[in-house]
């Protein structure tokens, strides 16, 4: 399965690896996953919480649970979209610790993208999957 998705940071590129990200992702034929946007809408109902960092971690248990769901790990995700409302250095930098942890390790490519709102008020992050299903 090592060689299902191979990732690459050339030099020709900024190196993204330092930052926990690939630049490029190459994927062998297989099947996809395409996990919706994963917020801090939990499955008790219970309220958001206001923290950005809080909200990651959420969003984080949320994306691993999608991935259990289709028996993958973080190493099958080839591509992470994060959405963060207000986005700023201050605020990823906020982020990005239990961002990164969701992968442990494995760095799939990764765009973050500034938004005005996200489905409701409260929420503050959310974050999209792409993922080959392992053989």
């Amino acid at each position: 399965m090592s060689d299902a998705i191979v990732r690459l940071n050339p030099s020709t590129l900024p190196n993204a690896g330092e930052m926990g990200y690939s630049q490029i992702s190459i994927v062998e034929p297989g099947r996809m996953a395409f996990v919706s946007g994963q917020v801090a809408w939990q499955p008790g109902g219970e309220p958001v919480p206001d923290d950005l960092a809080k909200q990651m971690k959420l969003v984080s248990k949320n994306a691993r649970s999608a991935l259990d769901a289709v028996h993958a790990k973080p190493e099958h995700v080839v591509m992470a979209r994060i959405y963060v409302t207000d986005l700023t250095s201050e605020r990823l930098e906020k982020l990005m610790p239990a961002f990164l942890e969701t992968f442990e390790g494995a760095q799939p490519c990764v765009t973050g993208i500034g938004v005005q709102a996200l489905a409701a008020p409260e929420l503050q992050v959310e974050m999209e999957l792409i993922v080959r299903i392992p053989d």
